[in-house]
């Protein structure tokens, strides 16, 4: 129990960054689709809108990623993820427990938060807590999608953060992709890649329509962009579990200490 009493403030912040992710979804989604809103009466274009809340989704996991919370834990804020570099040998069993465990609960109360402050505007239709479903293509195309675009962010991230002069900048590029994906791919699937976060909307909601898709799809696409990377760099090129590392941060991952100034003079 030693090892789970020394690391809980980063499945603290792994719990409470998913949290503040979702309260900026369930915000957005409100603001963009409640039919009172004063934005939605303004723009009228459901494709705008919905442009606009994948830029403002992708700001805000940008700036959770370069936070010091996402710069301590190493920003995963999904299961898909976690489990993806417990796979890849680069978290420690237990940490991934208790970052699923933190993941799952900080998103659930981060939705709860937002229904208690907005409510029926954000818990009704259309908005309906944010939640994550199939699109008119039905289930197998979302599954296909959710897989796609997860293996195609797990694949950037890894490449990304395993390149020296390009490291500095994964947090972008994953932020960026979340914007395209909303943009682009949330007519299909709704577009989550994280069963944390999905199940987040879905539990109050009770909106458990193709809820499998957002648990299998996530994993298995992130799995696979695992593999992809492992086939064509190799393992010897895989870096930490880290979105960003920082020399300033600890890392329970990889075991680096911050060095403190007094032992640089």
């Amino acid at each position: 129990m030693g090892h789970v009493r020394h690391n809980w403030p980063e499945y603290l912040i792994e719990g409470g960054a998913l949290g503040v992710f979702m309260v900026s979804a369930g915000a957005f989604a409100t603001l963009f689709e409640y039919p009172a809103s004063p934005v939605h009466a303004a723009i009228t274009d459901p494709d705008v809108r919905r442009a606009l809340i994948g830029v403002a989704m992708g700001l805000t996991a940008i700036a959770l990623i370069y936070s010091p919370w996402g710069q301590r834990s190493g920003a995963h804020m999904n299961p898909a993820v976690t489990l993806t570099f417990l796979r890849l040998g680069k978290i420690h069993r237990r940490d991934a427990v208790f970052f699923v465990v933190a993941q799952f609960v900080g998103g659930t109360l981060g939705v709860l938060l937002v229904a208690g402050a907005l409510g029926p505007a954000f818990t009704h239709t259309p908005v309906n807590y944010a939640a994550t479903v199939p699109g008119s293509g039905g289930p197998w195309i979302a599954f296909v999608a959710e897989a796609l675009i997860s293996l195609m962010l797990i694949f950037a991230v890894l490449v990304a953060s395993s390149t020296p002069r390009i490291a500095r900048f994964t947090g972008v590029i994953a932020g960026g992709l979340v914007a395209a994906y909303i943009t682009f791919e949330a007519p299909f699937s709704g577009m989550s890649m994280n069963p944390a976060r999905s199940f987040a909307s879905a539990a109050p909601a009770l909106m458990w329509q193709g809820f499998w898709i957002y648990v299998i799809a996530p994993v298995l696409g992130m799995l696979a962009g695992a593999q992809l990377f492992l086939l064509v760099r190799g393992r010897h090129r895989l870096a930490c579990a880290k979105l960003i590392h920082p020399d300033n941060q600890r890392c329970i991952h990889c075991g680096h200490e911050p060095v403190l100034r007094e032992n640089l003079s």
